[in-house]
């Protein structure tokens, strides 16, 4: 489906991209808009070097999970370097492009930051975190590749989800139940 950045490109992307967002944009003022409490079993989708992925770790603490999901094998090596440095436990990664391999229903939020205009098949992406994400479950969206109504448009138009409310950086989707 999708093929991962070369692994040049990758660390020059982790090594610079990290130090810039932590500059403009920490972790943490964007994780805020999400609500993560503790306990909560969260899939970071795209989670690259792992930028949000420790934070929201820490935040659902040893009670709960928090799984890193990329395409890249750099990626998933890198969020389990830094995870073991900070002695985070709770921190599990999966190396896929769609597929999560997680059981239905049972993720309290999805974070999917900056990883939808990379996607060949978006549909099939979105489908597959509608299973895995729990009935009011949060997917939050963010985008800076695309327009709010492009956004909206994109991640509501096969019903699998709803908006429920825009933040400053993130926009928050609810599972929408099969039509009967």
């Amino acid at each position: 489906m999708n093929k991962p950045m070369s692994d040049f490109h990758f660390k020059i992307m982790s090594s610079i991209g990290i130090k810039l967002r932590n500059l403009f944009l920490p972790p943490r003022k964007i994780i805020r808009e999400v609500e993560i409490k503790s306990g909560f079993q969260v899939l970071d989708f795209g989670c690259g070097p792992g930028y949000f992925t420790l934070m929201a770790a820490e935040i659902v603490g040893e009670s709960g999970k928090v799984y890193a999901m990329d395409i890249h094998p750099l990626a998933a090596k890198m969020v389990e370097k830094r995870a073991n440095k900070k002695k985070l436990a709770n921190v599990k990664t999966i190396l896929s492009d769609c597929q999560t391999g997680l059981p239905d229903n049972t993720m309290d939020v999805i974070l999917f930051y900056d990883t939808f205009h990379l996607l060949s098949e978006p549909d099939k992406v979105l489908v597959e975190l509608h299973r895995v994400l729990k009935p009011n479950g949060i997917l939050s969206f963010s985008e800076h590749h695309m327009k709010e109504d492009e956004i909206i448009s994109k991640v509501t138009n096969r019903e699998l989800f709803r908006l429920s409310r825009k933040g400053k950086r993130t926009y928050s989707f609810l599972k929408e139940e099969p039509k009967k």
